[in-house]
């Protein structure tokens, strides 16, 4: 059966076949568009031209468009309309992602090419927009390891497969205690405040959850803020808040005390193998005591893609 995230996608503006789409067909279509993408990547790196812009960044600019694009419709959906499946997929894919862009920005004949068009930068007739994109290019690669030694790399690398399994996990940990929370809001005097477009969203809400009467307010942002902000009960407000902000940090299966702990040890490490020293004692610790909370905020981040 073809698979319809590896044809051609015909539908109006280019958009792809969302009612054909499943998650089972996404490991095939980025196990291709990998494929793909490194089959160019090969390609550019033999080139026996000198590097110029045009044929090394450019080029390496316009290569992986399958991958782009499969990858752009997944995190869409999986951001917007998650399912177990398409969470399942993301836990799979997400190293094999990430070991993908090590291999891609750390190709060995690639970075030369690259490193020599920046060595040169100054001397090359680059317009400022052609000398940024050059300079950032140039920067992802050696962010990604391209000038550690090749035992260096490997453990770079392999840190950057075991984040990118952490994160997916954090993310996922989070919309678990965001999904299974409900603050049910029986009669007026839990309504007081709310404006008609919070109180229609939380009704709504509850005959989602099959609660026939009254209404809830799930840890969604788009009901948690304005429940916060509009709200005349402080108590019911306490309760949102408390469940808000302590997402992931409760034990169970979405604890990410320690998955925050792990990520941030191997942050650490990543930075040392980039030459970066120790922080002070006293940054350590605050560092660490923080350390879930900004997790949190920065809203599950997904692996450390350097483009």
């Amino acid at each position: 059966m073809t698979n319809p995230l590896l044809s051609p996608w015909t539908g109006p503006y280019g958009l792809p076949p969302f009612a054909e789409v499943r998650a089972e067909q996404f490991p095939a279509a980025f196990a291709a568009a990998m494929r793909d993408h490194l089959a160019e990547i090969e390609a550019l790196a033999a080139s026996s031209e000198a590097p110029t812009f045009a044929n090394t960044i450019a080029a390496f600019d316009r290569a992986g468009r399958l991958l782009e694009r499969v990858s752009s419709l997944f995190y869409n959906l999986a951001s917007s309309e998650t399912s177990p499946a398409l969470q399942a997929v993301q836990r799979d894919m997400a190293p094999l992602l990430a070991a993908h862009d090590s291999r891609v920005f750390t190709h060995a004949a690639l970075f030369a090419r690259i490193d020599a068009l920046h060595e040169q930068r100054d001397h090359i007739g680059l317009d400022p927009e052609q000398r940024r994109v050059l300079e950032r290019f140039h920067l992802d690669f050696v962010r990604a390891g391209a000038k550690l030694a090749p035992p260096e790399q490997a453990r770079h690398a392999a840190i950057m497969e075991r984040l990118a399994e952490l994160t997916t996990r954090f993310g996922q940990n989070v919309l678990a205690d965001e999904s299974e929370f409900r603050l049910v809001l029986e009669d007026e005097a839990d309504l007081a405040g709310l404006p008609s477009f919070v109180r229609d969203a939380a009704r709504q809400a509850a005959r989602e959850r099959g609660i026939a009467e009254g209404a809830v307010i799930t840890l969604s942002r788009s009901h948690i803020v304005p429940f916060l902000t509009f709200s005349e009960r402080r108590d019911l407000r306490e309760a949102a808040w408390r469940a808000w902000t302590s997402r992931g940090e409760h034990d169970g299966a979405s604890d990410n005390r320690g998955v925050a702990a792990e990520i941030l040890q191997l942050r650490l490490e990543q930075a040392r193998l980039h030459g970066y020293p120790r922080a002070p004692a006293r940054r350590q610790r605050r560092h660490r005591a923080v350390g879930l909370a900004l997790l949190r905020r920065e809203g599950a981040p997904g692996a450390l893609r350097p483009r």
